[in-house]
């Protein structure tokens, strides 16, 4: 079984988190936090695919 590399698992449940923050944001019905979690989310889940590709590269 390969070892977990667990700073990529840790972004991909910040990623999961962020969305699961937006259905919130839209529940409530707050624009800013709904534009504003959105924002975040990509960036991280970016930022997780360049580092993943780094790495691979």
């Amino acid at each position: 079984m390969r070892k977990l590399d667990i700073p990529m698992l840790l972004l991909a449940f910040l990623v999961v988190l962020l969305f699961i923050l937006v259905g919130l944001a839209i529940a409530f019905r707050n624009v800013w936090a709904i534009i504003f979690c959105i924002i975040l989310a990509f960036s991280v889940f970016g930022f997780a695919m360049s580092r993943k590709k780094k790495r691979k590269g």
